[in-house]
């Protein structure tokens, strides 16, 4: 079986303040979105601006710390690994 690797490291601004909740076991679970930006130059030399929005979720303790010290418009540094919804 060959090896794989599931890894992403974002850095951006929360795009509304975190939504902590817990599960029915008590796990607290957090959900915010964030921004990325992204400058490129396009082929007619005009300078564009590209934003992805990501929908982060953030379990146990850290969800509470996020929940504490972020706030919409914080600057963060996430690592994790990517999940797609379908």
């Amino acid at each position: 079986m060959a090896a794989t690797l599931n890894k992403v490291m974002l850095i951006g601004r929360l795009g509304q303040d975190p939504e902590l909740r817990y599960t029915n076991s008590g796990s607290p679970v957090v959900n915010f979105s964030m921004a990325t930006d992204e400058s490129f130059t396009d082929r007619g030399g005009q300078r564009q601006d590209k934003t992805e929005w990501h929908r982060i979720v953030v379990w146990g303790r850290q969800a509470e710390n996020c929940n504490n010290y972020l706030s919409k418009g914080s600057l963060v540094f996430i690592e994790g690994s990517l999940q797609t919804d379908k």
